[in-house]
């Protein structure tokens, strides 16, 4: 396998990220020698956590591990899969109304880059019906996330709705239903 082919990107807007994006970077990780986390830098899209923001958390989630690197970029993601030397993007499928959407993104991929190959992967059943949208909503309601998203981002939620939380919904942990 070439160089290229060992290093994978994962792609998104990761705000925030969640436990259904580390299950597929893990899954990632066991076909991929490398797998670079590429955090979109998007100004039309209005997000919660900045661009330095979802690098750092998504740092600190995977602190220590050698084989994840993150960085964030803009434009055409093949250009920048060229720039870090990768040939391999991974993309994960949490139902079909996720898939239209991918398939032309991969399509459209491969129309500018042939040699650049897009591979789907699904989460565990469990983070199926898991967004950042929805992870965002629950937590701004009072909802328990700690099963949701990394120990990082549940502080960081935390951290930026401090003084807009409903005062009598204080967080919850459950154990997580498997």
């Amino acid at each position: 396998m070439s160089s290229r082919r060992r290093t994978a990107i994962f792609p998104g807007s990761f705000d925030p990220i969640t436990n259904g994006h580390l299950d597929i970077i893990g899954r990632g990780l066991k076909v991929f020698e490398r797998v670079i986390i590429a955090t979109l830098v998007n100004a039309e899209k209005r997000s919660l956590f900045t661009t330095e923001e979802r690098v750092e958390i998504i740092r600190e989630a995977y602190r220590g591990n050698p084989r994840v690197s993150v960085d964030s970029f803009s434009g055409l993601l093949v250009d920048y899969a060229m720039r870090v030397g990768a040939g391999v993007i991974v993309r994960g499928l949490r139902a079909i109304s996720d898939f239209e959407y991918e398939f032309q993104m991969a399509l459209m991929n491969r129309h500018l880059n042939p040699d650049f190959e897009t591979v789907f992967m699904m989460p565990a059943e469990h983070y199926s019906y898991l967004s950042s949208r929805l992870v965002k909503e629950v937590f701004q309601l009072g909802g328990d996330v700690g099963t949701l998203v990394p120990p990082v981002v549940e502080r960081r939620l935390r951290e930026k709705y401090k003084d807009a939380l409903p005062p009598t919904a204080p967080p919850r942990r459950r154990s997580r239903v498997r």
